[in-house]
């Protein structure tokens, strides 16, 4: 349960900086590396969580 909630407040802090970058005005071309770069770490974070690839920093939930 413990591990669930670790990664509950991952996801919501990750989410927050995501908005927050996303208010600023960058180039279009820029906006779009940085989106591309954000997915990629949530897709990270989430195979991280479920113990597909290593990730000592990051929450592992064990079914």
């Amino acid at each position: 349960m413990n591990l669930i909630l670790s990664l509950i407040v991952s996801l919501v802090v990750f989410g927050l900086i995501w908005w927050l970058i996303s208010l600023l005005p960058l180039p279009a071309p820029v906006a779009q590396v940085v989106r591309v770069l954000f997915i990629i770490l949530l897709i990270l974070i989430i195979l991280s969580a479920a113990g597909i690839i290593p990730g000592g920093y990051l929450p592992q939930i064990k079914i």
